[in-house]
């Protein structure tokens, strides 16, 4: 049988194969054509009694199968057949042709957010950078603590844009990847030159989506940063524990913890408060809201976390 001609020749748009061939049967020619990438769509020819061969040719590649009869209905039988798998064929191929379409259009897309998150995480991070001449060129030290707990904000939201187009897949965030690095940034931005304070991150490897991943970011930089500021007078030495931790198949807890004074629940902030109403909210919407635990000494701060449906998914691929 002559496939590579058959292969060249775009004027086919079916083959009718009979199981019974001089040298072969039908089922060996199957498997050649596919052998050989020709992929029209056939219908095979066999006798009334043979059902397990019509099956087999089916199970091979065969788009349909046609009793062979001496009565008039087989050749409008046959012709049905080639019509039907002519036309299923053509069906296939233009959704292989739309779902193509549609994943080079879904990568698209992925690149120009990819690049959006880039451009953003660049603007934020030159934002901070004038925040930092600003800290440089102020005399207030009220004020610089200020500056520096915005620059801390700030970069809670440029690691997440940079962890976004740093990854495959933009929707999701790496948690101990991202918290990782912001711990690095807020102890940089934050860190007392007169008593530096070692700080320890353990995080499970938890993906979640992006606008949740940025509440958590903004949530652990207000809490490391108010622990910088107060858990450890000038005199004192201590370290900043943070982790995060898995505790079910859709909840996390996010601690921090310090050996410091220790802080009362309810006791009037000490700035501002802004850093306390963001916790607070952002905490509520992540899960059950912050809580802070009865401990002798220094305080130890939970955030249980609710791993939405959509997350959940994404720690399973």
């Amino acid at each position: 049988m002559a496939l590579g001609h058959l292969q060249s020749e775009q004027e086919f748009d079916a083959i009718v194969l009979d199981h019974y061939l001089r040298d072969m049967t039908g089922h060996e020619v199957l498997q050649r054509l596919r052998d050989s990438g020709i992929f029209l769509p056939v219908v095979y020819v066999t006798g009334s009694n043979e059902a397990k061969i019509a099956i087999d040719a089916l199970k091979a590649g065969a788009a349909d199968y046609v009793i062979k009869t001496v009565s008039d209905d087989f050749l409008p039988l046959l012709t049905g057949a080639i019509e039907q798998s002519v036309e299923n064929a053509r069906l296939r191929m233009e959704k292989l042709r739309s779902d193509e379409e549609i994943r080079q259009a879904k990568d698209h897309a992925e690149s120009l957010l990819g690049e959006v998150n880039h451009r953003v995480a660049n603007s934020l991070a030159l934002v901070g950078s004038l925040l930092r001449l600003q800290m440089a060129n102020t005399k207030s030290e009220e004020a610089k603590i200020e500056l520096s707990h915005t620059q801390a904000r700030i970069a809670a939201i440029a690691g997440m844009h940079r962890s976004l187009y740093t990854t495959d897949d933009v929707r999701r965030v790496e948690m101990d990847r991202y918290l990782g690095t912001l711990m690095d940034q807020i102890a940089s931005s934050v860190q007392r030159t007169d008593n530096r304070i070692p700080v320890t991150f353990k995080a499970d490897p938890i993906v979640m989506t992006s606008d949740r991943a940025v509440s958590v970011g903004m949530v652990l930089t207000e809490l490391v940063t108010n622990a910088f500021k107060y858990a450890y007078p000038a005199t004192d030495s201590g370290e900043i524990r943070v982790s995060l931790y898995r505790t079910s198949d859709n909840e996390a807890l996010l601690r921090v913890e310090d050996d410091g004074i220790g802080f009362t629940q309810g006791q009037a902030p000490t700035g501002t408060g802004l850093g306390s109403r963001i916790v607070k909210s952002m905490a509520t919407n992540l899960g059950s809201g912050i809580r802070y635990l009865d401990v002798d000494k220094g305080t130890v701060a939970e955030v249980p976390l609710i791993i939405s449906l959509e997350d959940g998914q994404a720690n399973e691929t």
